[in-house]
């Protein structure tokens, strides 16, 4: 297959080392995002439990938290016990109390740029106890066919 890097082979421009150099440079570092998320969930959840008031916040923890390649916006990932209603209650709490958190957070935390706070409800571990029932559900009817199959 023909690529242009393969027709520029051998053919230096001024200054294309330096423009790719700082393009590098420039990327968003990964690292940096996953460390920022952590310490986020981290004050978060130290707000939620000592700071946050309000009767609907309550039994949530903060699962995850996703940050953007830019630092600007943060996607909190929100674990609640409870029915449906419960947790839909929560995080209209938690989006109610957003510039709250991200006022308190901003005092904790030494950023040029505080990223915008969005909730969202992981269901992730309903998910997972979900499969797990799935398999299990499976396992037995593979031992009740071998158990059948055995017995003719």
């Amino acid at each position: 297959m023909f690529w242009r890097s393969d027709a520029l082979k051998g053919v230096r421009s001024p200054g294309a080392e330096e423009y790719f150099r700082e393009r590098i440079r420039r990327m968003p570092n990964p690292h940096r995002q996953e460390k920022l998320g952590e310490l986020i969930a981290i004050e978060l959840s130290d707000l939620l439990r000592t700071r946050v008031k309000d009767p609907r916040v309550g039994f949530a923890s903060i699962t995850r938290v996703e940050v953007s390649g830019d630092l600007r916006h943060a996607k909190v990932l929100v674990s609640v016990l409870g029915n449906e209603d419960e947790q839909e209650d929560t995080i209209r709490a938690l989006k109610h109390a957003t510039g709250f958190l991200r006022h308190e957070l901003a005092s904790r935390l030494t950023l040029r740029y505080m990223p915008e706070l969005v909730f969202k409800l992981d269901t992730s571990i309903r998910e997972g106890a979900r499969i797990l029932d799935l398999i299990r559900e499976s396992e037995k009817e593979h031992q009740s066919v071998s158990d059948g199959s055995s017995d003719e």
